[in-house]
């Protein structure tokens, strides 16, 4: 999909990033795993290695302050500069994603709204996994990044607000899940639905003022 030029979000500063790194490993030690940081500027396409039983994880840490993860920018000018003033967008994530050798997974930190005594928001995916979910941000808002939350417009008029799916959320069964399965969700269902809350357009003069609508599985998974 080719859109207009938009303006770049700003990559996270390089202390987020050493501190989303440090928040990551201390989490996967948490649940058991051996961590191996990497140290200094010039690293390939992950972190950390993290390790358990014989098994092994490469794992790309991705910091955030401000609610997205610019994750195309770099390949976002590359495309730029060979179609001028117009982005393919759907280009820039197929590179995104063929930067990523075997084993990888990618752990997104948001330190957006979280107090200095909390810890952020922390989710585990598939580099597989995150380019699908920005392909329908693309097709949806015509951005060329990852939102944790956002709000689209359906073809019935519907206003939709969109969030990350709940089974990102880093827990020991998500670690075990990109373990055994690297994000593949044919491999290992999701326990429950990505939450999903729709809102009704604008009333008109003769109609009733908008009320907010959760389907009754979001709703289920919301509560819990």
């Amino acid at each position: 999909m080719a859109v207009f030029s938009s303006p770049i979000s700003k990559p996270a500063s390089w202390p987020m990033s050493v501190g989303a790194e440090g928040i990551a490993a201390a989490q996967f030690a948490r649940c058991g795993f051996d961590v191996l940081v990497q140290a200094g500027r010039d690293k390939p396409w992950y972190d950390l290695v993290v390790t358990k039983a014989g098994n092994l994880l490469k794992v790309s840490v991705k910091a955030s302050d401000n609610g997205e993860w610019a994750l195309t920018n770099g390949f976002v000018r590359r495309v730029a500069e060979t179609n001028g003033m117009r982005i393919d967008c759907l280009s820039a994530i197929d590179m995104w994603r063929a930067g990523y050798g075997s084993r990888t997974v990618v752990c997104l930190v948001q330190f957006e709204g979280a107090a200095i005594h909390e810890l952020p928001r922390v989710y585990l995916a598939s580099p597989e996994e995150i380019a699908a979910n920005m392909r329908e941000v693309v097709a949806r808002t015509g951005r060329c990044t990852l939102l944790e939350m956002y709000e689209w417009t359906a073809a019935n008029g519907q206003r939709v607000v969109e969030m990350l799916p709940e089974k990102w959320h880093f827990s020991q069964d998500r670690v075990q899940e990109m373990l055994l399965g690297q994000g593949n969700s044919s491999a290992v269902p999701s326990a429950r639905p990505k939450p999903v809350i729709a809102m009704p357009a604008p009333a008109t003069a003769s109609a009733p003022g908008p009320r907010l609508v959760i389907d009754p599985a979001a709703e289920l998974a919301l509560s819990v």
